[in-house]
């Protein structure tokens, strides 16, 4: 019986071959070889035989790397810095160069990103990548210089597409390209979901609540600024996201096999950077040593790291959340999500934190993929690292599921969240914890003299308070004033309270 990966990985490959139809069913192939001899591919494919026998080969996961445009980009990136790279320094002619532009620039547009195909789980290093990326690009080319798919003695996959060029150097630096311009994507969502946050901070911040230590009371809070530490939390992880992703701009092209630049031009490796710089808008720069940047995946570890750090801060505001929301009549209840689905097949009327439980799942498989990433590095052995496909799917994955993520939870949690004030106010009246805030009025000995009779008695401090006449109902007032309470700046608080009462 066919496994399940085996069975997705067959869909995702009929998918991808379903324009080829045609010519399956006439039978129409061409013929090319390698060094393990003669193979059919299908005539309308733009890959050729390499990639099939990846095709054969490696029935893993079902992702191909044409299921991440980043990923396509980069590969694409790569090979036309490569090109022009290889023209500035005299190894390639201008009209092959251009040609490889023209091909680039039709995959940075969109198309033929169903011809790569090969499985992002794959031995080799990422062999079958490159080789996939060289073939698309060298069979592209050719039609779009007015020749057929094939027809290598004009534009051939290995002499042209990949001059100058190793796996172990075009494949991690592709890799980096994709992420850097997957980190791209997922910012803009990030700083809208810490703008929501940092909203919701403004609109509750006049709101009185308990703060919990342990989960035990604390002393007195807002609501907002409750939630201005989430956003300063979420924005402190988009600033290292920023820093993590500069660990990715030094490159190792030239490096060639090793890291010696063995057929690599003199000036290639300097011009292929500035290329690359060029192309993708970052600074990008060839390694100090190529040596050490082509047998280590320390840039990749920082990067999952970053993201895996960034799932920690969204775990932990996810997981607040859950338990300010939980009730409604035997939890804290202090907020409402929004109502989003019914929550039991069972149990009528329940309706269940959806939202930021699905972030701690997503967190979770991030956190996983970081610690992929972390064996990957750990596990390479002299000059390379053949687990690099591992790092750059996980990390590629990850930032996807991240990207998706966020702006749901905004639009589908955040936006929504209402405070239950007389919940919060309640709170505030029964707890023994703002006790603290008579320290300064009754002392502390007496103050745990009230806390005791409060905890015996269960009573609510405020009540005992009144009861004993210690304070009067103005100086209560002027004790629970949010400014003295929770250190507000008086005059946002001043500013709010006036808007709230319009």
């Amino acid at each position: 019986m066919r496994n399940v990966a085996t069975t997705t990985f067959l869909s995702t490959l009929l998918l991808g071959l379903c324009a080829y139809a045609p010519a399956y069913a006439q039978g129409e192939f061409r013929v090319e070889k390698d060094l393990l001899g003669e193979k059919q591919v299908p005539a309308a494919a733009y890959y050729g035989v390499q990639t099939a026998r990846a095709l054969e080969n490696f029935r893993i996961s079902g992702q191909t790397v044409g299921q991440y445009p980043e990923f396509v980009d980069g590969l694409a990136i790569v090979k036309m810095a490569a090109a022009r790279a290889n023209y500035d320094v005299g190894a390639m002619k201008k009209d092959l160069r251009d040609a490889i532009d023209k091909a680039g620039e039709a995959i940075l547009a969109g198309r033929y990103h169903d011809q790569f195909l090969v499985d992002l789980y794959q031995g080799g290093a990422g062999t079958s990548t490159n080789m996939n990326a060289n073939e698309v690009m060298a069979n592209v080319a050719l039609e779009l210089t007015g020749h057929k798919k094939g027809e290598y003695s004009v534009i051939e996959p290995h002499d042209h597409l990949n001059m100058s060029q190793s796996t172990n150097d075009a494949y991690p630096t592709a890799l980096k390209v994709a992420i850097l311009r997957s980190n791209d994507a997922l910012l803009p969502p990030l700083e809208e979901l810490a703008g929501a946050l940092r909203a919701k901070g403004d609109a509750f911040l006049t709101i009185v609540k308990m703060g919990r230590t342990e989960t035990q009371d604390a002393v007195p809070m807002t609501v907002g600024q409750e939630f201005h530490a989430f956003a300063a939390g979420l924005e402190a992880e988009i600033d290292l996201l920023r820093e993590a992703e500069r660990h990715l701009y030094a490159v190792n092209m030239g490096a060639t096999a090793i890291g010696t630049g063995l057929n690599a031009p003199k000036g290639y490796a300097k011009a292929c950077a500035k290329h690359l710089a060029k192309l993708t808008g970052k600074e990008i720069v060839s390694a100090p040593d190529l040596i050490a940047a082509t047998s280590d995946l320390q840039p990749f570890v920082i990067y999952a790291s970053a993201l895996e750090s960034l799932a920690t801060k969204l775990v932990k505001i996810a997981s607040d959340l859950i338990l300010l929301s939980s009730g409604p009549r035997a939890g804290l209840f202090e907020i409402r999500l929004p109502a989003l689905q019914p929550g039991s097949s069972i149990m009528p009327g329940k309706v269940n934190p959806v939202m930021p439980e699905l972030v701690n799942l997503v967190s979770f498989r991030v956190t996983a993929n970081s610690l992929a990433v972390t064996l990957a590095a750990q596990h390479g052995q002299l000059q390379l690292n053949a687990y690099e496909p591992l790092a750059g799917a996980a990390i590629l994955e990850s930032q996807m599921l991240l990207r998706n993520l966020v702006a749901s939870f905004r639009t589908s949690c955040i936006d929504g969240i209402v405070v239950n004030e007389d919940v919060c106010a309640a709170y505030i009246e029964r707890t023994v914890g703002i006790v603290t805030a008579l320290n300064p009025v009754v002392g502390y000995e007496k103050a745990t003299e009230l806390a005791g009779e409060a905890y015996r008695s269960g009573k609510g401090i405020l009540e005992i308070v009144r009861e004993k006449k210690i304070l009067t109902d103005a100086q209560i007032r002027d004790l629970l004033d949010p400014v003295k309470l929770t250190g507000l700046d008086p005059a946002i608080y001043k500013t709010k309270r006036a808007t709230k009462g319009r």
